[in-house]
């Protein structure tokens, strides 16, 4: 089987596989752009795996007026810059102890030792730099059926790593068929393992949960954590019923995963997810308005047109109604408006007395749909 498309064939990413084959090393493509190109899916990063160490990669990338960036250097990986392009180069690998967060790892010159080491059978595809696919262990029919499987043991995949726990429903969701359903033993061993999940760093969970959450429809991967009790261990009290009736109301070009997230709540996402202070913001703003008596127009003049759109989404869905006729309408109008009161207007007064007057005011311009004009409100 061949892959294509323009990224392979760019001048810088020939010339580093070319030089690397000239000096007698293996260079192959590997992971997410081999999957991707087999799929027909937009590829974006350039991941290279070779038997050449990192010192000779490096050697050979500025020989040939590349820049070369140390990233990942004591775990075999270099970033080479060809022709205004990244390319993470990695030694071959392989295990040699792992304590479900870090491995160490020894170099390899056999590629399918290289892919032994890897989570799914669909991320264990090579390619030359010709377009030529090698699949050391039998990948592809996964991949073609879109199916997301461990490689080898499940148990023993999650115990080098419990982030792959969170990749597994992750991949699910973003490419598993729906028809087949969740990989059964990959289910079992998270289930199985979901206590691991404990002893991640919260950014890489909130990394893995944004990611999940982005996903065209991350209903059934969603639903799949909660059953196996995953869901409870990376966000406890989490819900994800709502997000099906979410998913069937939103744009298909607009997924969302803070819209997706307010949808499923649950207990303090801001420390368990590692949020940053704007999505704090964001996210407790949405969760407030699904259970506010807010009309559509005042959620966009409160919230702004998109996160106002987001509310009226979230409050149909959670709530279990229906969307109301001309919601979003509303929500344009609202996002379009502009309290007509300033304090210059109120003549008269002075200090907290102006605050506290323009506050009464837009209550009642709020408590109009914003229908009251300026004359209306001072009259």
């Amino acid at each position: 089987m061949m892959i294509g498309g323009d990224w392979i064939g760019h001048l810088g990413t020939q010339a580093l596989c070319a030089a690397l084959e000239a000096a007698g090393h293996q260079a192959l493509f590997v992971g997410g752009c081999v999957r991707n190109a087999l799929l027909g899916t937009k590829v974006s990063d350039i991941d290279i795996a070779t038997d050449a160490l990192p010192a000779r990669v490096r050697n050979l990338a500025e020989r040939e007026g590349f820049r070369v960036i140390p990233t990942g250097i004591a775990h075999g990986t270099v970033t080479v810059i060809a022709r205004d392009r990244p390319h993470e180069v990695t030694t071959f690998r392989r295990d040699v102890e792992t304590d479900g967060r870090h491995a160490l790892v020894a170099f390899a010159t056999d590629v399918a030792l290289d892919a032994a080491r890897r989570d799914f059978t669909m991320n264990a595809l090579y390619a030359d730099r010709r377009g030529r696919v090698f699949d050391p262990l039998g990948g592809l029919p996964d991949l073609v059926a879109r199916r997301v499987r461990f490689v080898g043991d499940a148990s023993l995949r999650i115990r080098e790593d419990y982030l792959r726990i969170l990749r597994f429903f992750r991949f699910t969701a973003w490419y598993a068929d729906p028809d087949l359903g969740i990989d059964a033993e990959g289910l079992a061993a998270c289930a199985e393992l979901a206590d691991g999940i404990d002893g991640l760093s919260r950014e890489r969970v909130g990394a893995e949960m944004k990611k999940l959450l982005s996903a065209p429809d991350p209903a059934p991967a969603l639903a799949a954590m909660a059953q196996s009790c995953v869901l409870a261990r990376v966000l406890p009290g989490a819900d994800p019923r709502s997000v099906a009736p979410l998913v069937h109301l939103e744009p298909p070009a607009r997924p969302d995963w803070m819209r997706r997230l307010a949808a499923i709540g649950g207990e303090d996402p801001v420390g368990n997810l590692r949020l940053s202070r704007a999505e704090a913001r964001d996210l407790a703003a949405l969760r407030e308005a699904i259970g506010s008596s807010d009309t559509p127009a005042v959620l966009g003049w409160r919230l702004g047109l998109a996160r106002g759109g987001d509310a009226v989404l979230l409050r149909a869905s959670v709530l279990e109604q229906p969307l109301p006729a001309a919601a979003m309408d509303e929500v344009r109008r609202g996002a379009a408006s502009r309290f007509p009161i300033a304090a210059a207007d109120l003549t008269g007064l002075t200090g907290p007395a102006v605050g506290t007057r323009l506050r009464q005011i837009e209550a009642r311009w709020l408590a109009s749909d914003l229908t009251l004009t300026r004359n209306d409100l001072l009259g």
